[in-house]
């Protein structure tokens, strides 16, 4: 089957072959290589067998090592420089070949060589990867691994192979003997399974997460036999993919003693081949470790855990010159041999050369390209993202270029010219200058999914807060029997101890109460007037507020801007080279910016996005834009560091397209000013950056086209009504790194276009963060590790009094670095003096309290130490360390604090969290929570903290979207007509009461946390499809779906048909069903086709099917008698 790819560019299209097969096209040249098979003949005997690769050059070597695994039995194995060298040379293989039989050993350690810590993930794979070479079925395999990972010894397969138990399908399947046998193994029972040595049960089904896998298993009973086994996923709880039978060996943390490990080497028979990069490079390393370990053992403390006490004093590791003669005894295919491996080695030269360096110059690649073509060698352009493509097509299109290549979707770290089989492979990566990042398998651990999971559940005791009737305190499931059917509610404590019970679906008017930090709400009173009155009040506030918004945003339609032309090659040009890969919402933004741009009206299109995730860029993008169709950008920011920041940001991005760019601030002289000042004027000057000062009456544009607005929230009352006048007929797009609510965003959709972006670039290196216990030896390694790299360090200690103190310490640790000191005790002036002059990069370390939290952005600064970390909220400990890891260095975080042991439950959590999400913007939504009230504060005016705190977060916004939706019926009726004809919705909500037995039962699942949240997931869902996600999850976790469960679902459908036909109410008890239309009298609904239809459907045909109208003062309801279930109740809905 040919696929095809199609690349749009301009007018014109271009079709490829969809790129797998130019990936086979390269590999099967190389499986008929004569390189390749002389190495496959020159290993393949019985005596062994010695190569040396000449000019095996990066990629080159990964495609050399995939040809000669193609077709070939046993084992290579393929041992790197260094971790980061295995890294990619196992991503790039297992692209390559698509194989899941390409492994990555790790060492057991968090860092190579650093013996202080463990990694427990590290430790698990190294036995999952020894139990799977030495498994049954193990047939052809690469495992790449490093000198640090084959020091140390790896269990002995024999005692693996000793307790694996088999488990197969349709076998018979004793649930008690495998309790017994697992408890016994070492595994622990618990509700549901997150991480390796764990089980659990839950009527049929049996979860198990054994050691030596990747994924844990579920194991699905019929009676007593084996119905299906599946993989599934820790984080969801959902199956992957089936399996035919399992294997499960011991819980491996469970201590294997020396006599029971045995070195790596000597795991594989002599048909193996060991691939080794450079020789020379091996044996030193393994020298390293050697001596390192030693010098560790003498220094072990006593504090050291029990773990790694018995490594060290098992020595479990292997000496070098034992691993050395190893290897001596097996195939040897080196790229730069030692004199330690003995024989005489075959040499083949394969002619490799590595990819040139364009420095992002399009003109010298089109060159190449085409001077490639002429001594007939073929272009390849490796990409992982096939956006790239047609990015590379745009460029050479504008630039009028006729070049010829292909491209290949893989995963290359690095390109190469291969002058025997004439080929030149790119990478994207390395021609844009890009960070091209690794993935490694993550391990799973409980923590992760718990603290994922906590943020959204309620525990007993949980403030909550009901949009009708106020504050209340959960207190857990209730079952309630009403006309003898069962069913559950959850249970509020009000003020006087009032109960009031919520049923199921109404669990969505129920929020968990988010106010200001610790402070403890007031219980409201059920039925009393407070809490209408203060709803009343906030809507009120809130909608002067709205209605200011949306009247800027009707001025704005109505002025006239300037229409900016569609973008040209340079713009493309611009894009491509951004060093990381643009994530899908930064491109959406990018794309909503540049259209705003071209619309005849002003834009105001505000940006958020976190610390670190591109807003900048795309602020540059939109600059450009406006610059090459001539007009002039205005960059507004809070402080002059900032502008500082800007200024050299935008400089380095825009260097090579000859724009200028200039600044203004407190630290220019007067006369720089003026000069800076004139040619901005007379159009010399194409972006300027400053602070407020660019408001002022100086300062006079040629012609400016673009406004950009850092962090709005943070300019003065009277800046910002400038900025206003300014802003009504001219482009401007505003940044903030204050996240925005999800939910915040819709309402406000109606008066600002918003973007935001909420995933951090793909290939942003993670920032390696390790706890530590405070150390002279941590803090000199660390600051010359990062000095020596010609970075800079920030080391945070909160305590002015001592700054002083730990300045004198790093200069006497590390005496040949510069040190400076800044807290915000210090005179303003000379606080911005040593700022600046850090991030000229005058000096090396800066200790400083934690006023680096908030927007200094030194891309140079690459390891950040912080001291008392324990101290830290979790959002600031987040915010500081995304002061590092800003360019494509691989970034340090190292977290000073007290032995885990002595800290609080929840300093240790903070820190181990923190930890563990190591990527920017993982799982950090836990700790944004403050964040999203600071971030609700600040876009609406501060007043409106107070209100957070009165009513709670999530109320707050569920009255500012309706009061936003009133403003769009009543005032502004005329500017949202359009998008009113497209939804016309009456109902917002649908009660629904009846006595049908409707719960999860207990059996089913026992869990109640996990039920209340079942509950919350069930009713949020919005259509027939999310019915069947969520009825395909519970089965595949739960088993077989029980009576009471579907009719839930029932309910949820009567609730949406309802809703279709504007009944607010429906209540089904003693077979009796009322139907109420909605209370409000003067709703538009009564004037709708839709009611017209109802109301003579019931007086015609409703009458021969005893339906009866009824109208009260208060309300207009329909009843009818003798329906059974709401089964009935839908089929008669889908009636009317």
């Amino acid at each position: 089957m040919e696929q095809w790819l199609r690349v749009e560019v301009g007018m014109a299209e271009y079709y490829y072959l969809w790129t797998v097969n130019h990936l086979e096209t390269i590999l099967s040249q190389y499986e008929a290589d004569g390189r390749v098979a002389r190495i496959k003949a020159l290993v393949s005997g019985d005596r062994i067998g010695r190569v040396q690769l000449n000019h095996a050059i990066g990629g080159q070597l990964a495609f050399l090592l995939a040809a000669f695994l193609k077709d070939e039995e046993g084992t290579v194995i393929f041992v790197a420089n260094d971790k980061e060298e295995a890294a990619y040379m196992q991503n790039t293989l297992a692209s390559i070949l698509d194989s899941k039989r390409i492994y990555f050993f790790p060492d057991s350690f968090k860092r190579p060589m650093k013996f202080e810590e463990i990694d427990n993930h590290n430790m698990v794979q190294r036995t999952e990867i020894v139990n799977k070479i030495t498994g049954s079925g193990a047939g052809k395999q690469a495992v790449i691994t490093y000198p640090e990972a084959v020091f140390e010894k790896v269990v002995d397969p024999s005692v693996l192979e000793k307790s694996r138990i088999k488990i197969k399908e349709n076998e018979k399947f004793d649930v008690d003997t495998i309790i017994e046998v697992l408890l016994e193994y070492g595994f622990e029972r618990s509700d549901f399974v997150y991480e390796p040595g764990f089980f659990s049960i839950r009527g049929s089904i049996v979860d198990i997460f054994s050691f030596g896998n990747e994924w844990p298993y579920r194991i699905d009973l019929y009676d007593d036999e084996v119905e299906s086994i599946r993989f599934f996923d820790p984080s969801t709880q959902l199956s992957i993919e089936r399996l035919r039978e399992v294997e499960i060996i011991p819980n491996i943390k469970s201590k294997f003693k020396q006599n029971q490990k045995v070195p790596f080497f000597s795991l594989f028979p002599a048909n193996t081949v060991v691939w080794i990069n450079d020789g020379d490079m091996m044996v030193e390393k393994l020298q390293l470790c050697f001596e390192k370990a030693e010098a560790f053992s003498h220094s072990l403390e006593a504090r050291a855990s029990e773990e790694l006490r018995e490594i060290f004093e098992d020595r479990a590791f292997v000496y070098p010159a034992e691993i050395v003669q190893q290897i001596n005894g097996l195939h040897q295919v080196t790229m730069s041999t030692s004199s330690l491996l003995q024989g005489e080695f075959s040499v083949i030269e394969c002619g490799g050369k590595p990819q040139p360096n364009f420095n992002k110059n399009f003109s010298l690649l089109i060159e190449n390209l085409h001077e490639n073509r002429s001594e007939n060698i073929a272009n390849y352009l490796f990409t992982e993202n096939p956006k790239q493509i047609e990015r590379f097509h745009t460029i050479f299109q504008d630039l009028e270029a006729e070049v010829k290549f292909e491209p290949v979707i893989a995963n290359l770290y690095s390109g190469f010219i291969d002058t025997v089989l004439h080929l030149a492979c790119y990478t994207d990566h390395q021609i844009f200058e890009r960070f091209h990042r690794y993935k490694l398998k993550q391990g799973f651990t409980r923590d992760q999914a718990m603290s994922l999971k906590m943020v959204r559940e309620l525990e007993p005791g949980d403030f909550v807060v009901h949009i009708d009737h106020g504050i209340g305190r959960f207190s857990g499931l209730e079952k309630i029997t009403i006309n003898g059917h069962v069913q559950e509610s959850v249970r509020l404590v009000y003020q006087n101890n009032d109960i009031l019970y919520v049923g199921i679906h109404s669990l969505h008017k129920i929020s968990k109460y988010v106010g200001k930090d610790g402070t403890p709400p007031a219980l409201s009173k059920i039925g009393g007037e407070a809490w209408k009155n203060l709803k009343r009040k906030t809507k009120a506030k809130v909608k002067d507020i709205a209605k200011e918004l949306i009247k800027l945003y009707a001025m704005r339609k109505a002025s006239k801007g300037f229409a900016f032309s569609p973008d040209g090659y340079l713009q493309n040009e611009l894009e491509a080279s951004f060093i990381y890969e643009d994530t899908p919402d930064q491109s959406t933004a990018t794309i909503d910016v540049k259209e705003d741009m071209m619309k005849p009206y002003p834009m105001d299109r505000l940006i958020c996005g976190d610390v670190g995730f591109g807003k900048t860029e795309v602020a540059i993008r939109a600059a450009f834009k406006s610059v090459t169709d001539g007009k002039q950008v205005a960059v507004l920011v809070p402080t002059t560091i900032l502008a500082l920041q800007h200024y050299q940001t935008f400089k380095e991005r825009l260097k090579s397209f000859g724009i200028t760019v200039d600044y203004i601030n407190r630290f220019k002289s007067a006369k720089e000013k003026k000069e800076t000042l004139a040619r901005l004027k007379e159009g010399k000057l194409e972006i300027i950056i400053g602070t407020h000062a660019l408001l002022g009456k100086e300062v006079a544009f040629k012609d400016l086209g673009l406004l950009v607005i850092d962090e709005e929230q943070k300019f003065g009352v009277a800046a910002k009504e400038k900025l206003r006048s300014i802003k009504v007929n001219v482009d401007t797009l505003t940044l903030t790194a204050t996240p925005i609510p999800r939910t915040l965003q819709f309402s406000l959709m109606a008066a600002r276009d918003l973007s935001v972006i909420r995933t951090p670039p793909p290939n942003r290196q993670p920032i390696h963060t390790e706890r530590r216990i405070f150390s002279d030896e941590v803090i000199k390694e660390s600051i010359y590790f990062e000095v020596n790299r010609g970075g800079q360090v920030f080391f945070v200690h909160n305590r002015v009094k001592s700054l002083d103190e730990v300045a004198d310490l790093i200069k006497r640790l590390c005496p040949d670095v510069s040190v400076k000191v800044a807290h915000g005790q210090m005179d303003a002036d000379k606080l911005e003096e040593t700022l600046v002059s850090f991030i000229e990069g005058q000096f090396d370390v800066l200790v400083c309290t934690n006023i680096i939290e908030t927007g200094l952005d030194i891309p140079n600064a690459n390891t950040i130490i912080i001291s008392n970390a324990h101290q830290f909220g979790m959002s600031d400990l987040h915010q500081l360390r995304g002061r590092v890891g800003r360019s494509n260095k691989k970034a340090f975080c190292y977290l000073f604090a007290p032995p885990l042991s002595v800290l609080t439950d929840d300093a240790r959590k903070r820190l181990k969290t923190l930890e563990e999400f190591s990527d920017l913007g993982s799982g950090f939504h836990i700790a944004m929570k403050d964040m999203d009230i600071r971030g609700a504060g600040n876009l609406l005016g501060g007043e409106q903290s107070g209100f957070i705190t009165d009513i709670g977060y999530e109320t707050y916004q569920k009255i500012l979207e309706e009061a936003v939706e009133e403003l769009k019926e009543t005032d502004f009726k005329a500017l949202f007509a359009e998008e009113f004809e497209k939804k016309k919705t009456f109902v917002k909500d649908v009660e629904i009461d009846t006595d049908i037995e409707m719960l999860i039962p207990d059996k089913y699942v026992s869990n109640i946390q996990e039920r209340l949240s079942l509950y919350t997931a069930l009713d949020g869902i919005q259509n027939e499809e999310g019915i069947l996600q969520f009825r395909t999850s519970l089965k595949d976790r739960f088993g077989k779906i029980p009576k009471e469960v579907d009719e839930l679902f029932n309910g949820l459908r009567v609730r949406w048909a309802c809703g279709k036909l504007g009944f607010e109410k429906c209540v089904l008890k003693n077979k009796k069903l009322r139907l109420y239309f909605i209370s409000n009298a003067q709703s538009g609904y009564y004037e709708t086709p839709t009611f017209q239809h109802i109301l003579k459907y019931f007086s015609t045909e409703g009458v021969k099917l005893g339906y009866h109208l009824k109208q009260t003062p208060t309300y207009l309801m329909v009843a009818r008698d003798d329906v059974r279930n709401l089964k009935d109740v839908l089929f008669l809905l889908e009636q009317i």
